[in-house]
């Protein structure tokens, strides 16, 4: 009798932990269909709230300047052209920076100043962007306006690109401010790889008499050449999609001119200034257009950018 219980006592809490774990995996399901459905529902919301604008302008709405909602005339290729000039802006200054850090906290910094500075780098990612937004129009401005662009309009001015007067808000001031927000990011991403680099190839190299730029240069730089693009495309997308920051900064004019000294306007930002403003529905239906291209184009990178990195990474396992 005493066995019969002892056994039916046992397999009730069989039963009782199967049905617990049943639960457990219901509940994970859950949890992970609804990080699959939320970006799902997003993009539903956007398609339904840009139909309008989708089937009165077309393709067009890419290529379209104007942008009068009084007339309901909308055009997103000012907000496009802001919004690429100022990233590539940024990206141009960001990548040798971050470049240089990602090698020196990879391969030459002193052990017991590597975590610090590496802390004091992705802490920078941490900051908000309205934070660096009022930086930009308190410190960053000023000095973009008296020192910077009277020097590049002084020796390059014969040049479309830096025509204009030092005003120290568009797209040029946006770059700035951008790259400096997506240092940390590329910088991080660039050092996971470069030490996911096998030792093995850097003692090859030093035992060829290889010097330590000639080691980086040729045993490191080569073998991370794809992760660092992905952490590169990375830093693109987060300069494409950043918001407050680039308002403050870029100056909010719907213009596409050569110089990068005047103001601009960005996707994200038009989004930002105006949707509380929009009181018709094409208006709302064109500034939702722009939200699904930008949501679309980011997702893009990232998906791309991710795949870069991961692929590089597990290549580079592989061979230590």
């Amino acid at each position: 009798m005493q066995q019969a219980a002892s056994t039916a006592s046992g397999g009730d809490a069989a039963r009782g932990t199967r049905g617990a774990d049943r639960a457990f995996r219901v509940i994970l399901t859950v949890f992970g269909l609804t990080v699959l459905a939320v970006p799902t529902l997003m993009v539903l919301q956007l398609v339904r709230s840009s139909r309008l604008a989708i089937d009165k302008f077309g393709l067009g709405f890419l290529t379209g300047t104007v942008w009068d909602p009084a007339r309901e005339e909308f055009g997103a290729l000012p907000f496009i052209y802001g919004t690429v000039v100022s990233s590539l802006i940024a990206i141009a200054l960001a990548v040798p920076v971050s470049l240089g850090l990602a090698i020196f906290l990879s391969d030459l910094a002193p052990h017991r100043i590597r975590k610090p500075l590496g802390f004091m780098v992705e802490l920078l990612a941490a900051i908000p962007s309205v934070v660096y937004g009022f930086w930009g129009l308190a410190v960053l401005r000023p000095w973009l306006q008296e020192t910077i662009e009277p020097f590049l309009i002084e020796h390059l001015g014969f040049l479309p690109l830096f025509e204009g007067p030092p005003i120290g808000i568009g797209m040029f001031a946006a770059g700035v401010i951008l790259a400096i927000m997506i240092v940390p990011t590329i910088t991080s991403v660039s050092r996971e790889v470069m030490q996911a680099v096998p030792q093995l190839h850097r003692e090859a190299a030093v035992g060829l008499g290889a010097s330590a730029w000639d080691t980086i240069r040729y045993a490191v730089l080569p073998s991370a050449r794809s992760g660092i693009i992905g952490a590169i495309i990375l830093g693109l997308n987060r300069a494409l999609g950043e918001t407050m920051a680039v308002t403050m900064m870029i100056g909010n004019a719907p213009k596409i001119s050569a110089s990068i000294f005047h103001p601009g306007y960005s996707m994200a930002s038009v989004i930002a200034n105006e949707f509380v403003e929009a009181t018709s529905d094409m208006y709302v239906a064109a500034l939702s257009k722009i939200a699904l291209l930008l949501f679309g184009v980011a997702l893009l990178l990232n998906l791309f950018a991710r795949w870069l990195v991961s692929s590089t990474k597990s290549k580079l396992e592989r061979r230590a």
